[in-house]
């Protein structure tokens, strides 16, 4: 590169004042010649910002004065910082020196690369994937999202089986690459989303803009996870459920998305009612009240443009991810037939 894009690490921090003095000594061991770090704190209460100021003066804090969630948050932060490259960092990872050249020099390479991310693996077990993006993060045709290297609940070890570049569906807002200009032409991250499945919106939205999103193989960095939602909290499983509806609405031709919506209130009756059989009451709740959420903003205008050229399905499955793990027991996405990804 004859030029050496400005590259922005954005770090939104709310309550994490064990994740920054945990990880951030790795993020300022980054190697890059035009390199700004950013902690952006939405409303902590647990003396995050004082730490920051005092052990790290050299560090940019912007501060929102709220939680605005994820969304919110990277949305008002976002706007007031300057660079060619964004790179959306949470707390909990932990990176090594030369993690952000591979992928820089990957989105250099072609203008229709919006976003990227690099290989995510577990903090507490390194030789395994982590669940949030893996080595890239697809999508099958009812709009379920999987990684290479995690299919729901099962994580693959780590054995160079996804050691090869490419174009994926969605990259994990975990550590995600963006093209500042791309941010801006897609208005960010959706604000209603506020966590969880606002990076696949953005990525699917990019997508129908004709922009390509990339895994970078040759990077990787390594992902805590459950910092700031663990697994069982009822308002995460009510996030992931509105969520993935208010995804499908959004980023489906009208047509599709009748479908498929039916048919995931459907699939979603059985989460549900399994949900109540395991004893998960407030997660049976949870299912209900997206629903309920989804339904009462229904009629809400979106704005995402939907091309007709096919190119921007690269990623998707064509079938069930549902059927292929649960009922074919295909438990790795190596298993998967590649003839039937787009």
């Amino acid at each position: 590169m004859n030029y050496t894009p400005k590259v922005a690490i954005v770090i939104l921090n709310w309550n994490g004042v064990e994740h920054l003095r945990t990880f951030l000594p790795s993020v300022l061991s980054s190697v890059w010649p035009n390199l700004d770090i950013v902690v952006g704190d939405n409303g902590s209460t647990d003396g995050s910002v004082a730490f920051v100021k005092g052990m790290y003066p050299s560090i940019r804090i912007i501060e929102t004065g709220a939680n605005y969630g994820f969304t919110g948050g990277y949305n008002r932060v976002l706007k007031q910082v300057e660079a060619d490259y964004y790179i959306l960092l949470n707390s909990d990872v932990e990176v090594h020196p030369g993690w952000i050249a591979p992928v820089i020099e990957l989105m250099e390479s072609d203008p229709l690369i919006a976003a990227a991310a690099p290989k995510i693996k577990a903090y507490l077990q390194k030789d395994s994937f982590e669940h949030a993006g893996a080595a890239g993060g697809f999508i099958d045709s009812y709009g379920y999202p999987f990684c290479r290297g995690r299919v729901f609940y099962e994580i693959e070890q780590d054995k160079g089986q996804y050691d090869q570049s490419g174009e994926i569906f969605w990259a994990s807002g975990a550590a995600l690459f963006i093209k500042k200009k791309c941010w801006d032409e897609a208005d960010g991250f959706d604000d209603r989303f506020f966590a969880h499945m606002e990076e696949i919106d953005l990525c699917w939205r990019l997508k129908n803009m004709g922009y390509k999103i990339m895994y970078c193989a040759q990077s990787e960095v390594f992902h805590l996870g459950g910092g700031t939602l663990n697994t069982e909290n009822p308002f995460k499983t009510y996030l992931n459920f509105r969520n993935n509806l208010l995804l499908l609405k959004k980023n489906l031709p009208f047509g599709r998305s009748v479908y498929v919506i039916t048919t995931r209130y459907f699939m979603d009756f059985m989460a549900l009612l399994r949900f109540i059989n395991e004893g998960k009451r407030k997660d049976a709740a949870a299912v209900s009240k997206a629903h309920r959420n989804f339904i009462r903003h229904l009629f809400h205008s979106e704005k995402t443009i939907i091309h007709k050229d096919k190119s921007r399905l690269k990623g998707m499955y064509k079938g069930s991810i549902i059927a292929e793990f649960f009922i074919k027991k295909k438990r790795s996405f190596t298993s998967l037939d590649q003839k039937n990804f787009y």
